[in-house]
Order: C-alpha cells, then sequence, then structure tokens
C-alpha cells in the first residue's frame, strides 16, 4: 500500500467546482483543475506502459492540474507524457553530452540531495526517458522513471536554462513541497 500525501492540506479551501467543468478551482495556491478519475489515470497509465509514481498519481486525483499560466504549472492528464514526444527539443538539448559534463556519474556524487546536491551532477542519457509534469518558470518539472524507491516513488527533477543540470528530488512529492515552500513561504 502506497503512503497518502496530504494534497488538500497543501492546497485548503478550494472553491467548489462543477462537474465537467474545465475552470479551475483556486485555492489560496493557484488555480487547481477538478481532479483526474481514476479511469483518466489508468488510460494515462496504459498509454505510457507503467504504473505512476504514488504521490503524482494521487495528486492527479486531487486535482488535474494547477496553474495556468507560464510561472507554474502542472499540466492535465491529457497534456503530460514521456518528454521526447511531448517536447522533444528539450530532451534533446538536454540529452546531447557536454564535454565539460560525463553522463557516467557515479552513484556517491548522483544519488545525494538536499543542500548538499551539486545540480551538475545528473545523468543526461536520462532525459529522453523522463515524464514531463509542468512547466516551472523557465525550466520543467520531470520525472525519472529510472530511479525508483522501494514504494514506487519516481526520482522528480526541476531542469532549466540557468541551472547547470537537474535540481534532483527523492519523489515528485518532495519537488512540489519544494516549489510550494519557495513560492508561498508562510
Amino acid at each position: 500500500m502506497s503512503a497518502q500525501y496530504a494534497w488538500s492540506e497543501r492546497f485548503p479551501a478550494r472553491h467548489p467546482v462543477t462537474e465537467g467543468s474545465d475552470h479551475p478551482a483556486v485555492s489560496p495556491l493557484g488555480d487547481l483543475y477538478p481532479p483526474a478519475t481514476e479511469a483518466e489515470v489508468r488510460e494515462l497509465e496504459e498509454r505510457l506502459g507503467v504504473e505512476l509514481p504514488p504521490s503524482y498519481r494521487q495528486f492527479l486525483l486531487f486535482a488535474n492540474g494547477w496553474g495556468s499560466d507560464d510561472d507554474c504549472c502542472l499540466l492535465r492528464v491529457e497534456e503530460v507524457g514521456w518528454l521526447r514526444d511531448v517536447d522533444p527539443s528539450i530532451a534533446e538539448s538536454w540529452s546531447a553530452p557536454k564535454q565539460e559534463n560525463s553522463w557516467s556519474v557515479p552513484d556517491e556524487l548522483y544519488f545525494v540531495y538536499g543542500l548538499e546536491q551539486d545540480s551538475i551532477h545528473y545523468r543526461g542519457e536520462y532525459v529522453p526517458d523522463t515524464f514531463l509534469a509542468g512547466y516551472w518558470d523557465d525550466g520543467v518539472a520531470l520525472l525519472n522513471p529510472h530511479v525508483r524507491t522501494a514504494e514506487g516513488e519516481w526520482e522528480a527533477w526541476y531542469l532549466a536554462p540557468w541551472k547547470p543540470g537537474a535540481e534532483r528530488y527523492r519523489s515528485f512529492w518532495d519537488l512540489a513541497m519544494d516549489e510550494l515552500r519557495m513560492r508561498y513561504a508562510r
């Protein structure tokens, strides 16, 4: 059984939305779309050929997307997919080896998260296989199926042109909580 992620505690006081409406629900933290149905999430998993990580799957069942502008936008079920398919130009530009970087980052450098992490230590060969979850600022929010926890979580990345590599997180939940902390510090 997967852990429960408290999305409703992070996005409080959503205004009700008429069922079937495409209009976002408004919370203090921005626009939330009505939840995806279990059938929509299963269809997405079938289209991708994989089971989604629990925190991301539960987010979709809570809100089928977040945000409506370039500042912070998690895409809806019908918009997400493998980066190589949804946004091939980003996949190509970030997966081409650069002379100053080695894509063969050793595990002791790669599996460092938090403040000690150096974003230059990411594996560019993983980029085409990442899952595009959304666009934040001038970057992208990605899920990496190559690195999974025992609970089924996928590593999450924030990749932006102004960063020398990818800011990596253990899960989509960790990435989203970091974004919320930065945007909506209380």
